[in-house]
């Protein structure tokens, strides 16, 4: 796990609003501000605090902050609240629910504000940053599984335990990893053959050396789509052939699973993908010392 900053470096490095300002200009533009509209270097620092315009924008020019266009926008919350959940939420290998960061962090906040929903929208606009936009195909041996999220029907509201068992009523999610690399997952609607290979076409490379899966039916094709394919047989009980075998992707889910069932207990299907996008964000970043600075730097 990398050596995210610890709170004792945070407290240092971050004592006023404008430090938080100044951090989050010098990761947005590192060499030198530029208009979040036209992307344009002539700018006019004004005299108010963190204020430039645009020369090149409109008429009179386009007037900014280093907030526009970034989760911070419009926000009534301080910049310093805004950087201490991110860097709750990098330290925490399994996450830190809404209620969890409001019991730790509720005092920075004034009398009123520092309800669990302030806590609960911050994290919710958090991961949507966390999404990985500049994504690369993946490459070498990659693995590739489903998994279903979801609880047992038995621990389901009386109400809704007629809804399916087993698999049914629980929300799919495919994923792929590439070994010591990242890894890629999202939702899907159902795990039929052209769901499962337009993931595959879409996340992995051509070039890749190996596609490893389990064998479900929806992959017994991957081979005549162009990829090097091998598949493990689960439902013979064989787990490993080789270098064949989904050890990673199954850590990882289990790390998903564990989190949600530890931490956060229930995640509903429509918010499920912020969630994926955390543990993808975290996990990607487990070697990357500045975590905390990529984070900001994609807000």
């Amino acid at each position: 796990m990398a050596n995210v900053m610890t709170l004792k470096e945070f407290t240092a490095t971050f004592k006023t609003e404008d430090d938080c300002l100044a951090f989050l200009v010098q990761r947005r533009w590192p060499n030198g501000v530029r208009c979040p509209r036209c992307n344009s270097e002539k700018v006019t620092k004004l005299s108010k605090p963190w204020r430039w315009q645009c020369r090149q924008c409109q008429k009179n020019g386009y007037r900014f902050s280093p907030l526009v266009r970034t989760i911070f926008e419009n926000t009534n919350y301080p910049l310093m609240v805004w950087f201490q959940v991110m860097l709750l939420m990098c330290h925490s290998k399994k996450g830190m629910s809404a209620m969890q960061i409001q019991r730790t962090l509720g005092s920075a906040l004034t009398p009123g504000k520092g309800s669990y929903e302030t806590f609960w929208y911050l994290c919710t606009r958090i991961r949507a940053a966390m999404k990985n936009e500049a994504f690369r195909k993946l490459l070498g041996v990659v693995e590739v599984d489903e998994t279903f999220i979801g609880g047992k029907t038995k621990n389901r509201h009386v109400g809704k335990r007629g809804q399916g068992t087993g698999w049914q009523g629980k929300t799919p999610v495919i994923g792929a990893i590439s070994r010591k690399g990242n890894v890629v997952c999202q939702t899907i609607e159902n795990t039929d053959t052209d769901t499962l290979e337009g993931f595959v076409k879409r996340v992995v490379d051509p070039k890749v050396r190996l596609v490893v899966t389990d064998d479900a039916g929806g992959y017994r094709k991957l081979e005549e789509k162009g990829f090097r394919h091998e598949a493990v047989a689960h439902s013979q009980n064989e787990y490993v052939r080789g270098e064949a075998h989904t050890g990673h992707i199954e850590s990882f889910w289990s790390l998903l699973k564990r989190g949600i069932m530890g931490s956060f207990h229930h995640v509903s299907a429509k918010y499920l993908p912020l969630y994926l996008n955390e543990f993808s964000f975290r996990y990607n970043n487990r070697h990357n010392d500045d975590m905390f600075g990529l984070l900001v730097e994609s807000a």
